[in-house]
């Protein structure tokens, strides 16, 4: 019997969008090594892709840009809500002959799964029945599946900035790649790449080392800059509802 998985990935990358998907497929039908996609080889998951997308009902895919996360008006919880709901709607949206409310699972991206599970279902459009589990991609095939989905679109969204702005590592901050890519850019530009989410406490950082460096070059003792109240990347300075994993790999 179907039933919808949703998941996302890109949370907490300083550069580019987050992802989530959604499936809608008969658990039996995926093979057994869907799961948390963090934990599976990159090859191995551009395969298993394929396979959700040839042995599911439907798939849908969401993608929140940078303007969208770094909107003042938003925050990462809110904005993982939406995601998932979005997917949701494209994918369901894709059946035909539904008969009463789908259920399934989504990936809680809230310490509260009850109130994440409820805030997904009153965004989306379609007559869906969720349930939120922390890990629920290590749980349910369905959810795994998307794990799975929503991540090879997100390295392919990384593959395209390096296409376009040269190794760009895997985008989050704790990369060295990443952090060097960000530093040359703001030293020959003067400003962030358009891919940066400008409200990350890595990219204040940057920017900051930067505006130091060239007070360096005037003031004997290099200045003094940064704003005391830089905010932890996945956050705001302002006040923002705590996720479970706002900052892991997702």
């Amino acid at each position: 019997m179907a039933e919808f998985g949703v998941d996302e990935a890109g949370k907490g990358p300083v550069l580019g969008s987050l992802f989530a998907a959604a499936v809608v497929v008969d658990p039996e039908a995926l093979p057994d090594d869907v799961g948390d996609s963090k934990g599976i080889d990159p090859e191995r998951r551009s395969e298993l892709a394929a396979t959700v997308r040839s042995v599911a009902d439907a798939v849908g895919v969401a993608e929140v840009p940078v303007d969208r996360i770094d909107d003042e008006g938003t925050d990462m919880n809110s904005l993982t809500v939406a995601a998932h709901a979005e997917a949701l709607d494209e994918a369901v949206g894709d059946l035909d002959g539904v008969d009463g409310p789908l259920t399934g699972y989504v990936d809680a991206g809230d310490t509260n799964a009850v109130r994440f599970e409820r805030r997904v279902e009153n965004a989306t459009a379609a007559a869906v029945d969720a349930r939120g589990e922390h890990g629920a991609d290590e749980t349910y095939p369905a959810v795994g599946a998307a794990s799975v989905v929503a991540k090879v679109e997100r390295d392919a969204h990384v593959a395209v900035l390096a296409d376009e702005y040269g190794d760009v590592g895997s985008g989050y901050p704790s990369d060295p790649a990443t952090r060097e890519f960000l530093e040359s850019y703001v030293a020959e530009h003067g400003d962030l790449p358009p891919c940066a989410r400008a409200s990350w406490k890595t990219s204040e950082d940057v920017l900051a080392a930067a505006s130091q460096s060239s007070l360096g070059e005037f003031e004997p003792d290099g200045g003094r800059v940064g704003p005391p109240d830089a905010k932890p990347d996945g956050g705001r300075t302002g006040p923002r509802p705590t996720t479970l994993d706002e900052f892991c790999d997702d």
